[in-house]
């Protein structure tokens, strides 16, 4: 009995210690799997030229926009154009009743001739004072009125003139020709309809110049203090002198095109708005098709730097640590080593330029930040940064 005991508790032991063992080999297996080192994705920062661009949204406005208003009262006779067509300087739009201006011109061109005799008179009567005056047969007091006489007939005369040229003006001005070339709106008053001149002016319709045209946006005064910096550098010519070229493009042309819209810089206000601390600047483009209409929106893109090589990560590899922007490297024992980078604007593609803290021999990880430790053991697995596919803008920020 003795031994049947003492032989169950030897089997007892060799059976606990059999099981323990067992535990004792799969848990080094765990430990073992903890410890290898997780795979990650590492790249080079990529290094390619680029040119940084400050983007900026706004409106294109005609270059010039013209009232066409009555200078003379009359009935309408006529109007020469069709509603919104394109009209050249210069051509017939309204035409307004001549026939009192022709009669008004008439009767000047009478009275005209008329003070032309009187001064003729007057003359004559004052060369006849002058030979009686000699000859002492008339009284100096005679001669100084027939002086007189003839100084008003051409007093008189002189306004007749005036008188006439302004009724010939008024005459013309019932013909109403466009000041400028460019597309027309449509007829405020019709045919048969009475309009008044000055100082109450009829509106007749209006005329806005479409090729060139201009784009106007705001900038903001930080966006205004680093281009100008970078032009007092000699880096970027200057906005005000028509040598800076910007891009645009309007709202249903896609992101990925190249922006389609060339123009030149050609103002920029001389004061910055203090309510909405931003200034005014304005571009001009070609729009020979007229398809572009004043009024529309746009987007602007200008130069804010020269071509450079610039060293670009992808935006997702940039973690942000309080107030600073750190990547993860990995040095040559696969060692986590965090590197606080100064970072810049986006770019394309999803990538930002690196100002400052990276060089282009660092290995950051694009892929896995989520199983990498500061100073922890990585297995790098090589990877490539892709560059932008088609050409874009840098947003600023």
């Amino acid at each position: 009995m003795n031994a049947i005991k003492l032989f169950g508790a030897v089997g007892a032991v060799v059976v606990v210690l059999a099981l323990t063992a067992c535990d004792d080999g799969a848990g080094n297996g765990e430990v073992n799997a903890a410890l290898a080192p997780p795979p990650v994705t590492v790249a080079h920062p990529l290094v390619m030229p680029i040119t940084e661009w400050y983007e900026f949204t706004g409106r294109f406005e005609a270059t010039e926009v013209v009232e066409v208003r009555a200078r003379v009262s009359g009935y309408v006779e006529k109007v020469a154009f069709e509603d919104g067509q394109m009209v050249e300087q210069g051509q017939l739009l309204f035409v307004i009743d001549r026939r009192p201006y022709e009669a008004e011109v008439e009767q000047l061109e009478a009275q005209l001739t008329s003070t032309d005799a009187q001064v003729e008179l007057a003359h004559a009567e004052l060369q006849r004072a002058e030979q009686l005056v000699n000859n002492e047969n008339i009284s100096r007091s005679t001669y100084d009125q027939r002086m007189q006489q003839r100084r008003a007939a051409e007093a008189a005369r002189d306004v007749a003139r005036a008188e006439l040229r302004q009724a010939k003006l008024d005459l013309g001005f019932t013909e109403v020709h466009a000041p400028i070339s460019g597309r027309i709106s449509d007829r405020r008053v019709d045919q048969g309809n009475l309009v008044t001149g000055d100082p109450n002016a009829t509106l007749l319709t209006t005329i806005v110049a479409l090729d060139p045209i201009h784009f106007v946006f705001d900038m903001s005064e930080s966006d205004f203090l680093g281009f100008q910096r970078a032009v007092g550098e000699g880096q970027l010519p200057s906005a005000r002198d028509r040598s800076t070229v910007v891009q645009i493009r309007l709202p249903d042309e896609p992101d990925t095109q190249t922006w389609p819209h060339i123009g030149n810089m050609d103002f920029v206000d001389n004061r910055i708005d203090q309510n909405a601390g931003t200034i005014r600047a304005r571009a001009e483009l070609a729009n020979p098709d007229h398809f572009i209409t004043p009024g529309q929106f746009g987007q602007l893109r200008l130069p804010g730097s020269p071509e450079y090589e610039a060293l670009l990560v992808p935006d997702s590899a940039i973690v942000a640590d309080q107030s600073n922007k750190i990547v993860l490297t990995v040095t040559e024992d696969g060692t986590v080593e965090p590197r606080a980078i100064r970072d810049g604007p986006r770019y394309a593609g999803g990538l930002r330029i690196i100002r400052r803290g990276l060089t282009p021999e660092d290995r950051i990880i694009v892929k896995g930040l989520m199983r990498a430790r500061p100073g922890a053991k990585v297995d790098p697995q090589p990877g490539t940064i892709d560059p932008p596919t088609a050409s874009d803008a840098v947003t600023q920020g």
